[in-house]
């Protein structure tokens, strides 16, 4: 039997507020966002276009949860306090409800997306919007899925590590291993293999720091559309991994034998040698 809001968290004037649906911005997933920096979420909510979307007493934000289809994340009530003119900076003065803080990034609820818009009428989604789940503890991204799912966007896996997801952590701190980088922008690979005493943890953190993990080709993609890009378009997947103990020359042969199978030297990757 399906939930409605209400039953959870009853708004008693919805004509006071806009509900602010969060999505893909072309550079951030909001629930990336959210996970990284809370800080930096609440001026998601502060941001003001010239078609001063947020004109409403109230601000109810939703973040696209788009490890799931239909799905929000619960990403609070905001007053608004002040709003400065369309020629000044471009914000509002906000403050975050009390009243919905135990809430947030716990409940997620349901709703397909109405419309493209970023801000609508609260009063008109309200009856719509069911739970589908209350989580025990606020969101702080995907659980570890094991070394053979592993398949994360960079703008993933940034804020695995912003916040040094323990489980992430003590897995890929403990593996060598041999990964690949996907461009979606263009289909092309580059593989790449972790070893030493670093781990595939230590590794991509140099790409998350960076965006190229000094690969010449990479580097030369970054340098010219800046780390956007990869938040953008890369994501990292392990095509094998192997206990710390593992001889260090076996990884470099099963690098080898990846960039010979998925031919990601020359036109079709990122690899020079």
């Amino acid at each position: 039997m399906d939930i409605p809001l209400s039953r959870v968290y009853p708004v008693s004037s919805p004509g006071l507020y806009k509900l602010h649906l969060a999505c893909w911005n072309g550079s951030d997933q909001p629930l990336d966002v959210f996970v990284r920096s809370k800080a930096e979420w609440d001026q998601w909510n502060a941001w003001r276009a010239k078609r001063d979307d947020f004109n409403r007493d109230y601000v109810f934000s939703l973040i696209d949860f788009y490890p799931e289809q239909d799905r929000w994340l619960f990403g609070g009530v905001y007053r608004v306090i002040s709003r400065k003119a369309v020629n000044d900076a471009a914000s509002y003065k906000v403050e975050l409800l009390a009243e919905s803080e135990p809430f947030v990034g716990r409940l997620k609820l349901s709703l397909k997306r109405p419309c493209r818009s970023k801000a609508v009428k609260f009063e008109n989604h309200y009856n719509d919007l069911l739970v589908s789940e209350i989580l025990p503890t606020s969101y702080s991204g995907e659980a570890f899925c094991g070394y053979d799912e592993i398949d994360v966007s960079f703008s993933m896996l940034e804020s695995i590590m912003k916040i040094q997801r323990p489980d992430w952590k003590a897995a890929l701190e403990n593996a060598k291993g041999v990964y690949v980088v996907t461009d979606a922008s263009n289909g092309k690979r580059y593989i790449g293999s972790a070893y030493g005493s670093t781990g595939i943890w230590s590794r991509w953190g140099c790409y998350i720091n960076t965006g190229h993990g000094y690969n010449d080709e990479l580097t030369h993609i970054i340098d010219k559309h800046g780390i956007a890009h990869a938040r953008q378009n890369f994501r990292f997947a392990l095509l094998e991994h192997r206990t710390p103990k593992t001889d260090d020359d076996l990884i470099k042969q099963r690098e080898k034998y990846w960039k010979d199978v998925l031919l990601s030297r020359g036109k079709y990757g990122y690899n020079r040698n």
